[in-house]
């Protein structure tokens, strides 16, 4: 591992600690540096501001861990991912949902449902003639269907068991991408 990846960690690993008991928006970098040791220069060598470390905690620790779920027999799977980043890392979560840095939240939430999502269009639209446009419009809807019963099961408390909310999700899902495919194989230009 390289010496920045290891400072990135040490001031991800303080901010996430700092948020078990501070709010988001009340964190400054000065006690960011101070928690882990490190100096206000070798911060800002890294990132612009706390919200730029925000964004590659979610970027790192779980974007990248459900790339391999991308298809129609495994996305679930990826969904349930994402729910236990969330479950395991609650109170980082919520602070963030609730902070200015909420944005960071939704794009993690956005990025990583879109990238599933795409992955199933584009293996059940293999054969067919879609275009990259309506893909992507199909991809969007149920991305933004998906992250907003993730933010609403956060405001609720996390209360639903996350089983419970793939298997209503996956009932609604089940098979309609590929109707929506169809009635976009074709389409004239």
């Amino acid at each position: 591992m390289s010496n920045s990846f290891l400072t990135k960690n040490a001031l991800s690993h303080s901010l996430k600690e700092l948020m078990e008991h501070t709010s988001l928006n009340k964190i400054t970098v000065k006690q960011l540096v101070d928690h882990c040791g490190l100096n206000r220069q070798t911060f800002y060598y890294h990132f612009q501001d706390i919200f730029d470390l925000l964004g590659w905690i979610y970027k790192t620790e779980a974007v990248e861990s459900i790339a391999q779920y991308r298809s129609y027999s495994t996305w679930t799977d990826g969904f349930h991912r994402i729910f236990c980043y969330i479950e395991r890392n609650k109170t980082f979560c919520c602070n963030t949902l609730n902070s200015l840095g909420r944005n960071h939240l939704d794009a993690y939430l956005y990025e990583v449902t879109n990238d599933l999502i795409m992955g199933v269009i584009n293996e059940l639209s293999a054969e067919m003639e879609v275009s990259q446009e309506d893909k992507h419009f199909i991809a969007n809807f149920y991305t933004l269907a998906f992250t907003g019963l993730v933010i609403q099961w956060m405001r609720d408390g996390m209360k639903e068991h996350p089983d419970h909310i793939i298997e209503k999700l996956s009932v609604l899902i089940e098979g309609n991408i590929l109707k929506a495919l169809h009635k976009y194989e074709n389409k004239p230009l």
